[in-house]
């Protein structure tokens, strides 16, 4: 009987134009400083070439104002109804699905303003060759997407890249790895695109590090990237996640070492600000109603 393994659900993801076939996760290696080896999800044609030259304004204040506006998105973002689709999806060797998790669920408020999450739609679990862990709902509730705010901001190390354009937004680019990683705690490894108008991040690419590679205790994820939308003129919040690879498993006492191909999709749909006493606050000024002045119109959502 094949043996079952954890899939770290770094939450499901969409990344339209992209070509995945091929894709594979390579097994990594952890640094004395954390850095982990992996293959990267492949950006799609809307990136434009990256643009190497110096910023007009300092990288390390470009950090400063845009991990302040995250710690503004994390509190505003937790004022906003919505709902969130999960699915998760392992293929054989033809690609086609050969199991499935999926599940939808209401993010809401009770009448008391206290806050919920009703599931909504959960057909039968069909995935065999893995099966979901408590880690995996953790990564689908909280490290996706990636909110790098002032408060965490010293956990890593941030190298600036350059200015890219993502379709009709100008960003700045940031490689982003932790700086150390500590046991039993979880970080991002990878790349985000900063828009530069609103400093906030709109497109995370990466992996969610480390993984647990004991034998027998396997909790694997793959690559992914999450992509933001503007809602309300004022948030860049996350619209769908997509995260595809292949992990391998070692072998172990009774079972044989197995690589299981997995395709992951997270879709936040249906964004309403949950009226309240709440007030969301930057830099002293009451920002929870209403658009801030000067802000541009969304780019249309990638293909779904």
């Amino acid at each position: 009987m094949p043996a079952v393994h954890h899939l770290r659900v770094p939450a499901p993801r969409i990344l339209g134009r992209t070509s995945l076939f091929g894709l594979a996760f390579l097994a990594f290696v952890l640094s004395a400083r954390g850095q982990v080896s992996y293959t990267s999800m492949p950006l799609d044609q809307g990136f434009g070439p990256l643009d190497t030259s110096a910023p007009a304004i300092p990288a390390q204040q470009i950090i400063d104002e845009f991990t302040a506006k995250e710690s503004v998105f994390r509190r505003a973002m937790a004022n906003y109804l919505y709902e969130r689709s999960v699915k998760v999806e392992t293929l054989d060797d033809d690609n086609k699905v050969d199991g499935q998790y999926f599940q939808v669920t209401d993010i809401s408020f009770d009448p008391t303003g206290k806050r919920f999450e009703h599931v909504v739609l959960a057909p039968a679990n069909t995935l065999e060759r893995i099966m979901m862990s408590p880690a995996d709902f953790q990564d689908i509730e909280q490290r996706l997407p990636f909110v790098l705010t002032k408060e965490d901001v010293g956990q890593y190390d941030l190298t600036y890249l350059g200015k890219q354009k993502v379709d009709e937004l100008d960003t700045y680019v940031f490689d982003v790895k932790p700086k150390v990683i500590e046991k039993n705690k979880r970080y991002f490894q990878g790349r985000i695109w900063v828009e530069q108008h609103d400093l906030q991040i709109v497109v995370t690419n990466g992996k969610n590090v480390p993984d647990d590679t004991r034998k027998g205790h396997e909790d694997l994820s793959p690559p992914f990237t999450t992509y933001r939308e503007q809602i309300d003129g004022k948030y860049w919040f996350p619209v769908y996640t997509k995260g595809e690879g292949i992990l391998h498993f070692s072998a172990g006492t009774g079972y044989l070492s197995s690589d299981v191909h997995i395709r992951e999709t997270l879709k936040y749909t249906d964004y309403k600000q949950y009226h309240s006493n709440i007030r969301v606050l930057y830099e002293g000024q009451d920002i929870s109603n209403g658009t801030n002045p000067g802000q541009q119109a969304p780019p249309p959502a990638k293909p779904q």
